[in-house]
């Protein structure tokens, strides 16, 4: 869809976020968007009006209660008369008065964050994000999700676009040299920023330091262009430096909309942020450096470095003057033309792989996109209660698969996980998560969801502790007293051992809306319980439907782990239970016997860090035998893809043996939990027994049976595992029947 769009900004004078709009408002329309921006006006309203965008003057450039006041009905009149469908706000004052008009006029409403904000004294609190963020870097989408709670799926992270055409290493400098009166033989800086105070650190430092850089380098012409609130101060200083130098070596120009020609004529470039990239786009030795740090003469060794932060400096090293001269000094008089010619060729390079203005309309694109549908469409909020963010790898398994499942159910679900580790969370998986002890954060996403999801795994359990089915359960009766719906999603029940647990597990679940079991024991144990039956339907785990990682990418991993490949591997999973120091003994000797009889190569994983390592160190150490230990915490993608290349599965925990079943490896279970020898039974694998009943001798005769008759298993395997697949998909059935029966807002 071809959208009207609104441009809000402060202004359109010298400056980097300026620049952005004014190309990405170019590119759209270009693109066949329609495009009206409103601001206080500038330099570049001309640039704007010879594409054929029109603006509109709008005094959004101060915080001034009166200005605001005319703003926002000025802005309101506008929006209707263009019928504007995408309000798109660059700036704190804009989103402000767009955040309150959003709320009285229905238009879609997007904004961007191109740098930090101060966030005291409430001004926090004032700063409206819109629908969904357009950020121009990493480092603000985290600054987002930090200090704003931006949710990270409404988050869009894109670029400062560069046009290419416009700054070329072909582009004509002679109207330049022609009025600074520059020779093609003199070396040339060219320093691009505004010159307001919290921008003109580097300025000051060049100033400072010409006379000794006029000394290093015979001739250096300084041009430094831009201006601000301390231009005039600036400008005084660098006549007495060009008085102290005898000649005019440092040029003030002010504010410029020429800045491609401006670059055309320099032979080194300093400056941070869009300047920076506009001369790396100019084929420029370019130093980056700002108020915000100091990155330096930029190289392919810098470009993680830069990409980070949006060539904005933001965390690095302050810039100092005996560094700047230093690079400075460098640039002209150690590397060559050629050299710096490479430089230019690889910032180029740069510029069109990662910073062109199209891409960065196309992400604009995205996010008025998903905006446009979430505002006309319904769009259902779910909360998901488990086991998540402790290093559980299953319980991680679970929690990925489900997210996955029921985001293919379309656009319009929006997932919030309640995690121990909420960062953790979001930065490995990319999962909006809140903790899941912060009272209000957790009181806050149930109050703003559709539904409760409770699970998957063993949740309602007190063989643990009942402190862990207390907080279950409280989490329940919080979102049915706020009046939401709650599913019991493919949960596994049990044991629950108290009586009193036993009559508060009935009268909570009792209040579910939905409950979902994996498998057919859950649903005898809540019925004996006297849970209502009706309530109640078996699918299985949610893990039966979730991916891994390549073979390939499974190999090298175990490469990095130092474990040879060249013979079959026998993956083995164990975890610390009752009654374990027998067990360990024998599970030993059952390892060495498969090594010398089968020729095998063991390797333990873990699938809780870091106890599963303390428990198969400890049987490792029984062995006569060599055996490797899988050491560092890897995601339930990688540990199902090492299972992937496995001759076949050594298990006590479930989540081993579903993700064995996934990849189709036959497998031996050790029960220690009813519901281990519920999914042998449904897989029709070999059983190693209860540990205090474990027979070696027995279990030799599994393993040789598996060996000699692989093809067997993994034939049964593939039947048993599209079946589960099948019934695991239920459970997004299931829930997509409980929210169109009317959601629970």
């Amino acid at each position: 869809m071809k959208y009207k769009v609104l441009m809000a900004l402060m202004g359109l004078e010298i400056g980097g976020a300026e620049t952005h709009v004014v190309e990405l408002s170019k590119e759209l329309k270009k693109q066949g968007f329609d495009i009206v921006v409103a601001s206080n006006g500038g330099v570049y309203e001309k640039e704007l009006a010879e594409m054929g965008i029109k603006h509109y003057k709008v005094p959004m450039n101060q915080r001034n209660v009166l200005k605001m006041i005319r703003s926002y009905f000025l802005l309101k009149k506008i929006i209707r008369k263009e019928k504007i469908d995408i309000v798109h706000s660059h700036a704190r004052i804009p989103g402000f008065i767009c955040g309150l008009l959003f709320k009285r006029i229905k238009f879609t409403f997007v904004t961007s964050a191109h740098w930090v904000f101060y966030t005291g004294m409430g001004l926090k609190y004032l700063t409206n994000w819109g629908q969904k963020v357009v950020a121009v870097s990493e480092d603000i989408r985290r600054y987002l999700i930090e200090n704003y709670r931006v949710r990270n799926e409404d988050i869009f992270v894109t670029i400062n676009g560069i046009d290419t055409d416009k700054f070329s290493p072909d582009t004509d400098g002679g109207k330049i040299r022609a009025e600074f009166a520059l020779k093609t033989e003199e070396p040339t800086l060219v320093y691009v920023s505004r010159m307001d105070e919290s921008r003109a650190l580097v300025a000051r430092q060049l100033i400072a330091l010409a006379p000794a850089l006029a000394k290093a380098i015979p001739g250096l012409r300084m041009i430094i262009v831009g201006g601000g609130d301390v231009y005039d101060e600036l400008f005084e200083r660098s006549k007495g430096v060009n008085k102290q130098i005898g000649r005019n070596c440092i040029a003030m120009t002010g504010a410029r909309t020429d800045i491609n020609e401006l670059v055309a004529v320099a032979d080194v470039f300093v400056g941070v942020s869009r300047a920076a990239l506009e001369a790396m786009a100019g084929e420029k030795t370019t130093i980056v450096a700002g108020n915000e740090g100091y990155i330096g003469i930029f190289g392919r060794e810098k470009l993680e470095l830069a990409q980070e932060n949006n060539f904005c400096c933001r965390g690095c090293e302050l810039s100092t003057e005996k560094q700047l001269y230093q690079d400075v000094v460098y640039a002209f008089n150690q590397m060559t033309v050629e050299q710096r010619q490479q430089a230019g060729a690889y910032g180029r390079e740069v510029i069109f792989q990662y910073y062109s203005v199209t891409k960065m309309a196309l992400d604009c694109v995205k996010a008025y996109d998903t905006a446009w549908k979430e505002l006309h469409n319904p769009q259902y909020h779910v909360v998901m209660s488990g086991y998540y963010g402790f290093n559980n790898t299953g319980d991680e398994a679970i929690m990925i698969s489900m997210h996955k499942n029921i985001q293919e159910m379309g656009d319009n679900y929006h997932i919030t996980v309640l995690s121990n580790n909420p960062v953790g969370t979001r930065e490995k998986y990319g999962i909006e998560a809140v903790y899941r002890f912060g009272f209000w954060e957790v009181m806050r996403a149930i109050r703003g969801c559709d539904v409760l999801l409770s699970g998957g795994g063993s949740l309602l359990q007190d063989s643990t502790s009942t402190r862990s089915l207390l907080y279950y359960l409280s989490i329940t009766v919080a979102a049915k007293l706020m009046g939401k719906r709650v599913m019991l999603y493919a949960n596994g029940i049990g044991p629950v051992s108290g009586k009193r647990n036993r009559r508060l597990v009935k009268q909570v679940v009792n209040r579910a809306d939905l409950i979902t079991l994996r498998e057919e024991n859950s649903y005898e144990e809540l019925l004996s319980m006297g849970v209502n039956s009706q309530k109640c339907f078996v699918t299985a785990d949610p893990v039966f439907t979730m991916d891994c990682i390549c073979k390939e990418d499974a190999r090298a991993l175990l490469k990095t782990e130092g474990i040879p490949l060249e013979k079959p591997l026998v993956v083995v999973s164990v975890r610390n239970w009752k009654e374990m120091d027998r067990f360990i003994d024998r599970f030993a000797m059952l390892c060495d016997t498969i090594v010398e009889k089968y020729d095998r190569t063991i390797v333990f994983l873990s699938m809780q860090m870091p106890n599963d390592i303390t428990v198969s160190e400890k049987v490792r150490k029984k062995m006569k035998q060599n055996a490797y230990i899988l050491r560092n915490n890897y995601s339930p993608y990688e540990i199902m893809g090492v299972i992937s290349l496995a001759d076949f599965i050594l298990s006590m925990r479930l989540h081993t043996l579903i993700f064995a079943a996934r990849q189709k490896v036959p497998l031996i279970g050790f029960i220690y939990d009813p519901k281990i020898e519920y999914y042998l039974e449904k897989l029709e694998m070999p059983s190693g027994g209860k540990l205090k009943e474990f027979d070696m001798g027995k279990t030799l005769e599994m393993v040789d049976d598996i060996i000699h008759n692989r093809g067997k298993y993994i034939q049964i395997l593939e039947e048993k595992e599209a079946l589960l697949e099948g019934q695991a998909h239920q459970n997004e059935n299931y829930l997509a029947k409980l929210l169109q029966r009317g959601r629970g807002r």
